[in-house]
């Protein structure tokens, strides 16, 4: 993880050539994609493992464009698979010869899997699909003979860790497309943009709009950043190196963008009232930050080159505070001021830390001991992980009903598919539609599956000649799988090809145990199909956002109340983790969008304030106003996880009483300057506090503030 440039990402190739590169990309997945599957198949073949087909199939459930990827993916696959295994022997064990709670233990196992991946993003959701579906595919077909199930787990964990392997290396081997550089293009494009923004945005107030579409765009950017930070430290031993490093970056970034935010939010405020003054004396303070953020003909110059820069800036800031606090008159704007003067500061200080952070990513050699230690907190919603572990749990349980009542003799089958889709969609938002999706393609799969087995490779000889009869028909979904709006097609033809496939050495021509197989795999994958109809996904739903909002605004009281050790990196991670789920179930525009993001903003600047008032409480020790300032704390707190109007007048009211006690003590200043700082966001008119600032409660507010909105 070399260069994080404060440039802008270079300019965009012309349409011709960026078509060019992505078509050559996608047959260079594609090139790379059959390598592994016939790779894997040769070598299973050679060491006589009893089901080729399985090692094949996890070669095209990890493929992926990127290397990283396909590692991280295999990573996650091989533990899943061992957990699989290690349920599978529990539960052969535990029932042996009692088939009814040997279905049953094996339906709550693989609905627990189904519910732990909606817990999780990336490929740590992967590991406990593949924790269910391990254990079906060992336990299922030895449920007649149990004392076979060390042999059956041995061989399907030989098989998938063959795949894993072979996928692994070809990846990284063969014309690889590294994650490492999509991680430096994301890192360099937060980095420029951030400091554009900021360089952009000292001439004056930000509209809120212009407001809430950075905020967007910077939480997408923290998000982005540490999936893709996740994912290649897989693929790259730099890359692991710089890993926390990496972190770090990326908590000072959103560290930084709250802080710019509170800044610009202050301004607007001020100008709003008609404090000009005392806004222009916030816009002129923040102009030397401009000025350090490189002259135009240095817009490439590395990071380090901004540190001394910054240092400057912020002296120079300091002794204009100083002046021009002494010019003003008015009591009002100078306690406007001074809060300001506080929080320009503070945007200072982690303004040169972000900066600092990217010039120790862009040195040749990482140096100096290791750094703070941090990580990205993430929010689950354990509601929706249940809904998930009852859906899945009763499809196994339904079909290891009908299997045991009508003695199918293929109701495995039916089951082990069951169980890889009700895991795999269960966190996506609608879920029943892309079973629906991947169903068409995995029928048309399985048809082609038959047209080569019967009219194909009935007249191949040898293993080459089977690749050559094979190709031809796996293309297209490969093609498909690589990209673009037809890709959950592509995957369930691809799917549906290789898995009726069923490769063996030597290979089984009986098209009655064909076409029965097909039908047990298109019930079980209607069967799950069906479960997401009658037991629809929460992810998208109004219900899901309502209570994700609610944990977003239950952040102050996590600001509020829990440990400071650690809090803000936790606040402000979950925060961004929260919001990213809430906008991908959003349509952009909304009303519910635009309520959002009001929240966000407020929840963001608000709960970064309480944490600073927290800090500078605990270093000044002022006991006599602790319990005046815990009160107003919990107000707060009670008041962001159940809004109301009467809420929001106790919040206010507290607020004002300890202000008041603080401003006779002149040892509190600066316990003063985030107490107004919350304050003046309770009293914002714009923010999604307004609603609940009735007429009747707006008019003691003057008394409070003079500039309130």
């Amino acid at each position: 993880m070399s260069a994080v440039h404060a440039s802008a990402v270079a300019a965009a190739p012309s349409p011709v050539r960026a078509l060019l590169r992505e078509e050559g990309e996608v047959w260079l997945f594609v090139l790379r994609t059959l390598l592994a599957f016939f790779l894997t198949g040769w070598i299973a073949m050679r060491l006589s493992l009893p089901q080729p087909s399985t090692a094949m199939l996890t070669a095209i459930i990890v493929a992926n464009r990127q290397s990283g990827m396909v590692l991280a993916k295999s990573f996650y696959r091989a533990l899943g698979t061992l957990a699989g295994a290690l349920a599978a022997f529990a539960i052969v064990a535990a029932f042996p010869q009692q088939r009814e709670l040997f279905l049953l233990a094996l339906a709550l196992w693989i609905g627990l899997c189904a519910g732990g991946a909606t817990l999780y993003r990336n490929f740590t959701a992967y590991a406990f699909v593949l924790g269910g579906y391990t254990a079906a595919i060992i336990a299922i077909p030895v449920i007649n003979d149990p004392p076979a199930v060390f042999d059956s787990a041995t061989a399907r964990i030989s098989e998938v860790l063959l795949g894993l392997l072979v996928s692994g290396a070809v990846s990284d081997t063969v014309f690889p497309s590294r994650l490492r550089n999509v991680l430096r293009k994301t890192a360099r494009g937060q980095f420029a943009h951030f400091l554009d923004f900021v360089r952009a945005s000292t001439g004056g107030a930000l509209a809120r709009s212009a407001m809430e579409r950075a905020h967007l765009r910077f939480v997408r950017d923290a998000v982005a950043l540490e999936d893709l930070r996740s994912s290649v430290v897989f693929e790259d031993a730099e890359a692991r190196a710089r890993s926390a490093h990496l972190r770090l970056f990326n908590q000072r970034f959103m560290a930084a963008s709250t802080s710019f935010q509170s800044v610009h939010h202050l301004i607007n405020r001020l100008m709003r009232a008609g404090h000009d003054r005392a806004a222009q004396i916030l816009i002129d303070l923040y102009a030397p930050l401009a000025e350090a953020l490189a002259a135009p003909h240095e817009a490439g110059a590395p990071a380090a080159t901004l540190l001394p820069r910054l240092t400057q800036a912020r002296a120079a800031m300091d002794r204009r505070a100083a002046r021009c606090v002494d010019t003003l008159d008015d009591p009002q704007d100078r306690r406007d001021v001074a809060t300001g003067v506080t929080l320009l500061e503070r945007f200072a200080d982690e303004l040169h830390a972000y900066v600092s952070s990217a010039a120790d990513l862009q040195a040749p050699r990482l140096g100096g001991g290791a750094p703070e230690s941090v990580r990205f907190a993430r929010s689950n919603d354990l509601a929706g992980a249940a809904l998930a572990t009852l859906r899945t749990t009763l499809v196994m349980l339904a079909l290891g009903a009908f299997w045991i009542a009508s003695a199918w003799p293929l109701g495995a089958s039916a089951m082990l598919i069951a169980t890889i889709f009700a895991g795999l969609f269960a966190t996506m938002p609608d879920a029943g539609r892309a079973t629906g999706v991947v169903m068409v393609g995995y029928g048309i799969g399985m048809a082609a599956a038959f047209a080569c087995v019967f009219f194909v490779l009935t007249v191949m000889d040898g293993y080459v000649l089977m690749v050559a009869g094979i190709v031809p028909f796996l293309l297209p979904g490969l093609v498909l799988m690589a990209g673009g709006r037809y890709a959950s097609y592509g995957l369930g033809y691809t799917m549906g090809f290789v898995y009726i496939l069923a490769v063996r050495n030597p290979m089984a021509f009986d098209p009655v145990h064909f076409l029965n197989d097909a039908v047990a795999q298109l019930a079980g994958l209607s069967a799950a199909a069906i479960a997401f109809v009658f037991i629809p996904s929460t992810i998208g739903t109004g219900w899901l956002r309502r209570r994700q909002l609610a944990r977003l605004r239950a952040q102050v009281a996590l600001a509020a109340q829990a440990p400071l050790r650690g809090l803000r990196h936790r606040f402000e991670s979950v925060n961004r983790d929260l919001f990213g789920q809430i906008v991908a179930q959003t349509e952009p525009g909304s009303d519910a969008s635009r309520s959002l993001l009001a929240w966000a903003l407020s929840v963001h600047e608000t709960g970064r304030a309480v944490i600073e008032l927290r800090r500078a409480l605990d270093e000044n020790a002022h006991a006599s106003l602790r319990t005046g300032i815990d009160a107003a704390l919990a107000a707060l707190a009670r008041f962001y996880q159940h809004p109301d109007a009467d809420g929001y007048a106790r919040a206010r009211a507290q607020f004002a009483d300890v202000i008041g006690e603080a401003e006779a003590q002149p040892s509190a200043r600066a316990l003063l300057d985030h107490l107004y700082l919350i304050r003046l966001a309770l009293l914002d008119r714009e923010s999604a506090l307004a609603p609940y600032m009735s007429p009747e409660r707006a008019a003691p507010a003057s008394a409070e503030s003079s500039h309130a909105s």
